[in-house]
C-alpha cells in the first residue's frame, strides 16, 4: 500500500514550503516505495522458488516410489534395480538441494528480510515529517493572524508567543525534513551494494548444485546404460518400435 503523503488534495493551498522542495522530497519517497516493493516481492519469489525446488525432487522421489512398489518391477529383476539406482541418485540430490536451500536461506533471504525491516520505520519518518509540516503551516497561520491585529498589551503577547511556537515547529520540521533528504538518496544508492553479495552467493550456490547434479546423472546414466542395450540412438529405435508394436494390439486400436 502506498505510503506516499504528497497527493494533490492534501496539500494546502498556502504552505510554508515551496511546491519545488515538496516533489523532490516526494521522488525520493516514490523511489522508496517502487524499492520496498520489488525487494518484498523479491523475498517472495525466492521463497516460493525454494518451496518448490523441495517439491521437483519429491516428485521425482514418488515415480521411483511408485515404479518399486509396481508388478512391472517386482517381476523383472533387471528393470527393479536401474529404478533402484535411480531412487538412490535421488536421495544424493535431496542432499544437494537441502544445502543448496539453505545457502539461499542464510545469504539471500535473511539479508533480505533485515533489509525489508527497514521500510517501516521509513514511512513512520515521512509521516511524521508531514505531521510537523502540518504544525507548522498551523502556527506560521496562527502568527500571520495575530500579526494583522491591533497590537493591544494582550495581542503583543499571543504575537510573541506565535513567533516562538513558529520557530520550534520550524526547528522541528527542517531537521525531519533534512533527515529525510539525505537518508533517502542513500538508501536508493546503497541497495546495489547490499544486494551485490546476496547475488554472487545465490548463482556460486546454483552452480555448484548444477554441477553435482549434472555428475550424478551422468553417473547414473552410465550405469543404466550398458553396451548390451545399444546406443542412444538404438535405444531410441528400440523404443519406438516397441510402441509401434503395441499400438498394433487390436485392443489399442481407434474405433
Amino acid at each position: 500500500m502506498s505510503w506516499n503523503p504528497f497527493s494533490r488534495h492534501s496539500v494546502p493551498k498556502k504552505t510554508v514550503v515551496s511546491r519545488s522542495a515538496e516533489r523532490e522530497l516526494e521522488k525520493e519517497v516514490k523511489k522508496a516505495e517502487r524499492l520496498e516493493e520489488t525487494s518484498r516481492k523479491l523475498y517472495k519469489d525466492t521463497k516460493r522458488w525454494l518451496e518448490s525446488n523441495q517439491g521437483v525432487i519429491a516428485s521425482e522421489h514418488k515415480i521411483t516410489q511408485n515404479l518399486l512398489a509396481s508388478q512391472l518391477c517386482q517381476t523383472e529383476p533387471q528393470l527393479c534395480t536401474q529404478v533402484t539406482e535411480w531412487d538412490r541418485s535421488l536421495d544424493k540430490q535431496q542432499l544437494c538441494m537441502k544445502e543448496l536451500n539453505a545457502t539461499v536461506q542464510k545469504t539471500v533471504l535473511e539479508p533480505m528480510k533485515k533489509f525489508n525491516s527497514i521500510f517501516p520505520s521509513i514511512q513512520t519518518a515521512v509521516k511524521k515529517r508531514e505531521q510537523s509540516l502540518q504544525e507548522y503551516n498551523k502556527c506560521q497561520a496562527k502568527l500571520e493572524k495575530h500579526q494583522g491585529r491591533e497590537r493591544t498589551g494582550q495581542n503583543v503577547v499571543k504575537l510573541d508567543a506565535s513567533r516562538k511556537s513558529v520557530l520550534s515547529a520550524r526547528d522541528d520540521f527542517e531537521t525531519q525534513n533534512s533527515n529525510l533528504m539525505e537518508d533517502l538518496p542513500k538508501l536508493i544508492e546503497g541497495r546495489v551494494d547490499y544486494f551485490q553479495p546476496s547475488l554472487e552467493a545465490l548463482i556460486k550456490a546454483q552452480v555448484g548444485y548444477n554441477s553435482e547434479v549434472y555428475r550424478m546423472n551422468t553417473e547414473l546414466s552410465d550405469q543404466l546404460s550398458s553396451p548390451s542395450n545399444g546406443t542412444q540412438e538404438e535405444r531410441a529405435i528400440k523404443i519406438q518400435q516397441g510402441l509401434a508394436n503395441i499400438k498394433a494390439l487390436s485392443i489399442t486400436l481407434d474405433e
